[in-house]
């Protein structure tokens, strides 16, 4: 079954998605490649059946985001499901200041994850603890932060735009564009509109926390839209309500990957479950008489073959 670009609503969250795609589609084998807040939109790819195998070649991609930073204001969850947690008095930052916090996270760092998320310590999910009045101790991840460009700064996020349009550098205000649906404000509070791009696991609730932190105001993540999931932008999802008839993407057309030539040498070898040297490096597929097989090469030296879908 083919991998589906979905554009997943406001309130929903991933699991609330993939159910609602098991039904569509008539399957119980369905996933997806990466998280979205239940507050957050924008895309989310789904593998269904035989194609859930590519999951594991998907889930690090890059994504990018249009995130809405709301200063003087901070809460439990980090974003504006609240309640406010945090207040202090915040005028509109210089932007030259802003700037020069936005580059500054750039490059792999360590970020400490949201108490409320779905990380496991001891076997407890730091969300439950958080909602029973506890808090985990949550070790700090390493994450990469690849660009974070200003779009805006605004008195309050209801001046903010919410209709945008794709371009060469992304996402970009546009009053003729897409609209975007955010939450409901907490306040009236002065808001950046940030046009991010990240590695996997980095939480945007955690990266607005920590450029309120170095403003020295608290702050919180007001809305989140996810513009693109690897191969995969906004443009090119269906909506939630469209999946069952949707024709969605093949296989091949999902991995980011550069195609791997096998010789008839070479294609003998990997039939045979070998680990030839090869002067590709990097990752790689390959297609063996109609096996979809992922080449993940570290070195130079040798092939590491798994098959992804058969």
């Amino acid at each position: 079954m083919p991998v589906f670009a979905v554009d997943k609503p406001l309130g929903l969250t991933s699991h609330d998605v993939v159910s609602r795609a098991r039904r569509a589609l008539g399957t119980r084998r369905v996933g997806h490649t990466g998280t979205l807040d239940p507050l957050a939109t924008g895309v989310l790819v789904l593998c269904a059946n035989d194609s859930t195998k590519l999951v594991q070649f998907m889930e690090r991609d890059s994504k990018d985001y249009l995130a809405w930073i709301s200063l003087g204001a901070g809460t439990p969850t980090l974003d504006a499901e609240g309640p406010i947690s945090e207040r202090a008095e915040t005028p509109l930052p210089d932007e030259a200041r802003v700037r020069e916090v936005l580059s500054s996270f750039l490059g792999p760092q360590l970020q400490v994850p949201p108490q409320y998320s779905a990380i496991q310590v001891g076997g407890v999910r730091a969300y439950a603890a958080a909602r029973a009045g506890g808090e985990l101790e949550l070790a700090a991840r390493p994450v990469e932060i690849q660009a974070l460009e200003l779009l805006g700064r605004y008195a309050s996020v209801q001046e903010t735009p919410r209709t945008f349009a794709p371009g060469p550098a992304g996402w970009t205000p546009d009053p003729a564009g897409r609209p975007f649906t955010l939450p409901p404000a907490l306040g009236d509070f002065p808001t950046l509109l940030v046009r991010a791009r990240v590695g996997s696991g980095t939480y945007l609730r955690s990266l607005a926390r920590d450029v309120g932190a170095a403003l020295g105001v608290p702050a919180h993540l007001a809305g989140l839209v996810r513009t693109r999931a690897g191969r995969h932008d906004l443009t090119d999802t269906v909506p939630l309500e469209a999946l069952a008839d949707a024709s969605g993407l093949p296989d091949l057309a999902v991995l980011d990957f550069p195609h791997l030539e096998a010789d008839e040498r070479l294609a003998r070898e990997l039939r045979q479950g070998k680990r030839p040297p090869h002067p590709a490096r990097g990752r790689h597929v390959v297609t063996l008489e109609g096996a979809l097989v992922a080449v993940v090469d570290g070195d130079g030296e040798r092939l590491r073959v798994v098959r992804a879908w058969a």
